[in-house]
């Protein structure tokens, strides 16, 4: 069979911008998107750049946009794609510099897993056969929640909303890789709430919109966008409430509590606080809110069936594990 693919060609040095590049090949039954690039390069185009080097989908670096979606370009059968879009459109992955072709430049994303010091801190000695003594509270199973199969394709990275708005956010990858080492039961104490303490700040934990891309994308199931919600719980348990998304998560909790539904008058308040900027910021809002009926009256009864809520909150508070 012939087909025609679209290829996203890039060459910084007589290209000022990127353009499609239609190029027909014969293919055979179960190939896949690689096997076929591969072969344009050797039969058709030698200039063509791209990554890959295992071909089994473990090394991670022929991940690209195919169809517009990120995928590993090792794994992604030509028949299914054809059969799901009647088309072959392949495009490296987006939010990462474009080096060539199909070559992204991954300083960027390398920068962001070093900043999260993908080690451990044990804060213990470590002995002559490399081993580390275990606390009484180190268990021996540790629940990884498989974030330790990550590959570092950066298709998590490429789809992500907040990263493509903000380049500091420290992406999905990078904070699935710090709650690896947050479940690991040879981090001591101190160095989980350091580390914990330093995503706190802007473009850390609480950035995520919980877009759920990087869940759909990721080629090993590693779930980042739960691991975050992981690393936002344990923020959360060890006090660290400082923040505004911590405030928005406990604000609404206490207002579902007190209330048995959320006040959209008084959210934003357990958010900004009463300081006075902070509350000139939301004024208009308030006022808008007002004339479109979105304040609950002060007055009203209580919903029906709020003891039971609160009691359910209650025992959910008693059996939770401590931090």
């Amino acid at each position: 069979m012939r087909l025609t693919f679209t290829i996203q060609r890039f060459n910084p040095e007589v290209d000022s911008t990127a353009h499609p590049q239609e190029i027909r090949l014969d293919v055979g039954r179960g190939m896949t998107v690689l096997d076929a690039l591969i072969r344009i390069k050797q039969e058709c185009d030698g200039s063509l750049a791209l990554r890959y080097s295992c071909r089994s989908a473990i090394c991670g670096s022929c991940a690209m946009t195919i169809n517009g979606s990120e995928k590993l370009a090792c794994r992604t059968s030509l028949r299914k794609e054809l059969e799901r879009h009647g088309h072959i459109t392949v495009a490296p992955l987006r939010n990462l510099p474009v080096i060539k072709d199909l070559v992204v430049d991954m300083a960027s994303f390398w920068e962001k897993i070093r900043d999260i010091q993908p080690w451990l801190s044990p804060g213990r000695p470590w002995r002559e056969d490399g081993s580390v003594q275990m606390e009484a509270r180190d268990h021996a199973n540790p629940q990884f929640h498989n974030v330790d199969a990550c590959i570092m394709c950066g298709a998590c990275v490429a789809t992500c909303t907040v990263y493509e708005v903000s380049k500091g956010f420290a992406g999905p990858a990078a904070l699935a890789k710090a709650d690896r080492f947050l479940s690991d039961p040879r981090e001591s104490r101190a160095s989980t709430r350091a580390r914990l303490s330093a995503l706190q700040d802007e473009n850390g934990i609480w950035d995520c919109t919980r877009c759920n891309f990087c869940v759909e994308v990721c080629p090993k199931d590693v779930k980042p966008m739960e691991a975050i919600v992981r690393l936002r719980r344990a923020s959360l348990e060890r006090g660290l409430t400082t923040t505004g998304g911590a405030r928005h998560v406990l604000g609404f909790t206490d207002l579902v509590e007190q209330q048995g539904r959320l006040n959209e008058a008084i959210m934003p308040l357990k958010v900004v606080g009463f300081a006075p900027r902070g509350l000139l910021r939301i004024l208009p809002l308030g006022i808008k809110m007002f004339f479109k009926g979105k304040i609950p009256n002060p007055f009203g009864h209580a919903l029906p069936g709020l003891s039971h809520l609160q009691a359910l909150i209650g025992r959910v508070r008693r059996t939770a594990p401590p931090a």
